[in-house]
């Protein structure tokens, strides 16, 4: 791979990731990635960035107190709007984003949380985080937050979440 760099978000890079959004049409306006530095300075969140070559690939963010009330009651960390530019795909950056997630998770709970959008849209995602080794939290299906109940008529949009969890604690050696 060309030279990857991943590192905590800072102000001079707010301009760079919004003007990369906009070029692909997608509604990630500066005020967003200012906010996320807000709230990395004030201990909210941690957000990571990938640079490839100096040129802007991808970020996610990591919430210390997320809102789903599974995660929040259990002390579980969730790692958040997990993104890299299309261009950027299948060359192992997100796989590095996630690595450096986990790593930060890693130093305040032996459990990572994700949700996981059910459209086709979130397929690399999905697939990704199954062979990252996180699993449902058996909670079920969200839909803007609220439990999805069996015979409820749903639409599979961005508010459709399953929630996934992953043991971050070391597996002991094997005994000899």
């Amino acid at each position: 791979m060309r030279n990857l760099v991943i590192r905590p978000l800072e102000y001079g890079d707010v301009a760079r990731i919004s003007a990369a959004f906009d070029s692909l049409g997608w509604n990630k306006p500066r005020t967003q990635y200012e906010r996320y530095l807000s709230e990395q300075q004030r201990g909210v969140c941690a957000v990571f960035v990938a640079f490839v070559d100096d040129e802007f690939a991808g970020y996610l963010t990591v919430n210390w107190n997320p809102t789903y009330p599974p995660f929040r009651d259990d002390g579980i960390p969730e790692i958040q709007d997990f993104n890299v530019l299309p261009r950027f795909r299948r060359q192992g950056i997100g796989t590095c984003l996630m690595d450096e997630a986990e790593r930060e998770v890693s130093q305040r709970s032996t459990v990572a949380g994700i949700g996981l959008g059910m459209s086709p849209d979130y397929s690399a995602a999905q697939r990704l985080y199954v062979l990252r080794g996180y699993v449902p939290d058996a909670q079920g299906l969200r839909r803007s937050g609220s439990p999805v109940k069996h015979g409820d008529d749903i639409v599979v949009n961005e508010t459709l979440v399953l929630y996934l969890t992953k043991s971050l604690a070391e597996e002991p050696s094997p005994a000899p």
